[in-house]
């Protein structure tokens, strides 16, 4: 008689990992730690990459009683897969990472659980790596949101953002999850109401290293900083045109650095006067958008065209809502 065994229960959950865009990027200060004071408005868009988590009910880790290290509980409890082409160490992946600070700050806080799940996450890569939009800071924001979840820490979004920016300046907003005003580091957020909009977006195969961006001699870090207040009431002129003082500090650097990045945001500056607005950079990476007026959103035929003639890859996307 063959006796019945359970299968283990699997259950996965997949999330979007969004892309973000800055709509200015200022930089005010230089700070005694060795980053940057910034300014910025961040937009979250319905386009990134896609991460799923799969959890095992049978597979478990005991911590009772555990002196392993945050990072000796992330090598048990992880398995990652879609991010070989990444980094070669699982250490360095930003995914890790994050799962490592997530960990660390329930051990330091003393509420890590009895037991928790193992977790196979795989990463589903769309957003280039380097281009401005967040991709890595947005993993690492979806693995710290998702994980907390799975194994139930419970931490506060204030928690989680504390945690976040131990990671990385950029993944803050990600787990805010909505469009805001960022100072600081990019962890001072002030939830901010955009109109809907639609982006042409190119993301030319071009990479500055970013430590290399800050410490051009070209880079403007003294910025006069604008209230909250100025810049909630000031929206209109940075959302679809870009009027003084409002700019992205790195595109000087960045265009006199890599050509390719410079062609593509000279093809964007020659469709402004049909698209109604002012094309610019994102970030300190190489990505470069147009916001489109509704009317010319919804002219197909003409976008398709532009999209055709663009000199890199190009999409068009939304806001997330």
């Amino acid at each position: 008689m063959t006796e019945n065994i359970a299968e283990p229960s699997v259950s996965t959950i997949t999330r979007l990992s969004p892309a973000k865009l800055n709509l200015f990027l200022h930089i005010t200060s230089k700070r005694a730690d060795g980053y940057h004071n910034l300014q910025t408005v961040f937009r979250l868009l319905v386009w990134g990459d896609y991460l799923h988590f799969s959890v095992s009910n049978d597979a478990v880790i005991s911590t009772i009683a555990s002196e392993l290290s945050a990072n000796q509980l992330c090598h048990q409890l992880l398995i990652l897969d879609g991010a070989e082409a990444i980094t070669i160490n699982i250490e360095d992946n930003l995914i890790f990472k994050a799962a490592r600070a997530l960990l660390a700050f329930a051990i330091q806080s003393n509420t890590l659980p009895d037991q928790l799940a193992k977790v196979h996450i795989t990463l589903d890569k769309h957003l280039p790596m380097g281009a401005g939009l967040g991709g890595g800071s947005s993993n690492a924001a979806t693995t710290i949101l998702v994980l907390n979840e799975i194994w139930q820490l419970n931490f506060t979004c204030d928690e989680l953002i504390k945690i976040g920016a131990t990671v990385g300046a950029d993944v803050p907003i990600f787990i805010f999850g909505q469009d805001a005003i960022a100072m600081g580091i990019g962890e001072e957020l002030t939830t901010i109401e955009l109109p809907d909009q639609q982006y042409l977006v190119l993301t030319p195969n071009a990479h500055v290293n970013t430590a290399k961006l800050f410490a051009h001699p070209k880079l403007q870090r003294d910025i006069a900083p604008l209230s909250v207040a100025t810049i909630q009431n000031q929206y209109a002129d940075y959302v679809q045109t870009l009027t003084a003082p409002y700019h992205n500090v790195f595109t000087p650097v960045v265009t006199s650095l890599a050509p390719a990045v410079a062609d593509a945001l000279g093809y964007l500056q020659g469709l402004e006067a049909q698209a109604l607005s002012t094309a610019r950079m994102t970030g300190s990476g190489s990505a470069v958008f147009l916001p489109l007026d509704a009317s010319v959103a919804t002219n197909k035929k003409l976008v398709a065209k532009w999209i055709a003639d663009a000199p890199c890859a190009a999409y068009i996307v939304g806001n997330l809502k």
